[in-house]
């Protein structure tokens, strides 16, 4: 089985407004193997939030190719709302995070596990770097 740790983050400035996700992977050793950060023109910080797990799990399925069903992924972010969305204590009621949630459900599903865990901003510095990268290259 192979794992993986994915810090995703994503943020707004307004909300709506420009905005950015950024998605740092790390191995099960803690080694840095790609990261992702991509502008996403106007939207909210949460449609931005989900959209970095989103681009993090394609990154890792680029790298596991056919080993996807083998693969353990750690999803780490500072989205409480999101976290617990994912973990099935809060309900989606908003369209928008209704759609990314159907996008992300099939992805999620092709691995062996993917988690969701909330983790304070201090441990997510990677991924917001990534998100605001992103959001300065759009703006």
């Amino acid at each position: 089985m192979t794992h993986f740790t994915i810090h995703a983050d994503g943020g707004s400035r307004g909300n709506p407004g420009p905005a950015g996700s950024g998605a740092m992977i790390r191995d099960e050793l803690g080694n840095s193997v790609a990261s992702v950060s991509k502008f996403l023109g106007t939207q909210t910080n949460n449609f931005a939030e989900y959209e970095a797990i989103i681009l993090g799990l394609e990154e890792v399925a680029k790298l596991v190719g056919k080993k996807i069903d083998e693969t353990e992924v750690v999803v780490k972010m500072d989205s409480e709302l999101v976290v617990k969305q994912m973990n099935g204590v809060y309900k989606i009621k908003h369209p928008t995070m209704k759609t990314q949630y159907a996008r992300l459900a099939p992805l999620a599903a092709c691995f062996a596990s993917v988690t969701f865990t909330h983790v304070p901003r201090e441990q997510n510095k990677d991924a917001d770097a990534l998100a605001n990268e992103a959001m300065d290259r759009g703006a």
